[in-house]
């Protein structure tokens, strides 16, 4: 069986590959967009019509959607599976989700439910996974001189989104500054909703759209999504960098914390910084050697779990994560992992758990036991490729 799988450069292509082939399916990679982010849809429509000539897929793969791999599909006839790992992809408001030719996997429940009545039979849920036996070699191989490097009470491992932030680039009189400030203020109090988008307003869109020229515009849409940009796409990843910042800062008062970041750290204060470290090679090691692993979920993932959940676990880490509504589906709050509803909360369990080393270290072990035997990307694409072929 051949597949084509189309690659962009996103961290989960390599794991996900490995796994389809260790199903005994042949994986075709087309990998120009890697190279190339300025790509034209015309040249991928060129790329993948060429592929498909050539190596006759049963289906193409992508991370994320991409509506030009929808029309080509749907135009051969061909099945388009895709998957997403990120919150928002506006490409979904494309009308080209409505293919019968299409089975699109979304990792938050959330986003399912506003997309899945576009096409009830083709869009379904399912949630991200781990690399489980990747990372058990990469940390296998940990030495002296990794224990005396990544060895920490807290750490995080990411972004702090001052240079995701739209909302930096642009310039916005009084009232509407005003306005963003109050929402995201509150919005950061709540744990598990998201009513972010409830509250833009049409004068919110107007002064954002016309401030920022890169504003995201479409055609053929099947609805308008500029509150939900708005909403998600700029007071989100606002929120996401005022969050961050104040959470480190907050934790940093009472213990030692760790960041390994490309970010701007200017604005922190008594954290410990480090230069971002290699994903698939380092990264496992600081989940593995952390006491206390922090998960941040960004604001525009509404309900899901963040690939970085599904990874502190499976490198034996314990998590520390904020509260999300899917999270007591797939892990048992205090057993596999802890999860806090308030910055004060969050201080007092690092405290508790900083002092309670074997309580710690058994909760990262069930939760890797966990990850491992139910939450492995072998197992999601079994899931997926059964749902997709009605089997």
């Amino acid at each position: 069986m051949n597949i084509l799988f189309y690659r962009y450069g996103n961290i989960c292509e390599p794991a996900i590959i490995n796994t389809f082939r260790s199903l005994n399916i042949n994986v075709i990679e087309e990998t120009a967009e890697i190279t190339n982010k300025k790509l034209l849809t015309s040249e991928k429509i060129e790329l993948i019509n060429r592929s498909i000539q050539k190596v006759h897929p049963v289906f193409i793969f992508s991370i994320n959607f991409f509506p030009a791999i929808a029309e080509i599909c749907h135009i051969h006839k061909i099945l388009y599976l895709c998957w997403t790992v990120d919150s928002p992809v506006l490409e979904l408001f494309s009308k080209s989700i409505q293919y019968d030719t299409n089975r699109i996997f979304l990792f938050d429940k959330a986003q399912y439910e506003r997309f899945h009545p576009y096409n009830p039979g083709c869009i379904f849920h399912l949630p991200l996974a781990s690399d489980v036996d990747t990372f058990d070699v990469v940390t296998a191989t940990i030495t002296e001189a990794d224990i005396a490097r990544f060895s920490c009470d807290i750490s995080f491992v990411g972004s702090l989104y001052n240079e995701k932030n739209p909302l930096r680039k642009i310039v916005l009189d009084d009232y509407t500054n005003g306005y963003i400030h109050g929402t995201v203020e509150a919005a950061m109090e709540i744990y598990g909703y998201n009513f972010m988008e409830e509250v833009v307003t049409e004068h919110l869109v107007n002064s954002i759209r016309s401030a920022d020229s890169s504003f995201y515009t479409a055609s053929n849409l099947i609805a308008n999504p500029d509150k939900y940009i708005v909403a998600h796409s700029y007071l989100g990843l606002h929120a996401a960098e005022i969050e961050r910042i104040r959470t480190l800062n907050k934790l940093a008062e009472h213990f030692s914390v760790d960041l390994y970041t490309r970010s701007d750290t200017s604005a922190l204060n008594g954290v410990r910084v480090h230069d971002g470290i290699a994903t698939l090679t380092e990264m496992p090691k600081a989940f593995h050697l952390s006491k206390i692993n922090l998960n941040m979920t960004i604001k525009p993932i509404q309900t899901g779990l963040p690939l970085r959940i599904f990874d502190i676990c499976g490198c034996g880490g314990f998590l520390m994560t904020n509260y999300q509504a899917e999270l007591t589906d797939y892990f048992e709050i205090g057993t596999d992992i802890e999860a806090y509803t308030s910055t004060d909360e969050l201080v007092d369990k690092c405290a508790y758990y900083l002092s309670h080393e074997e309580e710690r270290r058994q909760i990262a072990l069930n939760g890797y036991q966990k990850v491992k035997s139910l939450h492995t990307y072998q197992n999601r694409l079994l899931q997926m490729l059964r749902i997709a072929t009605n089997s």
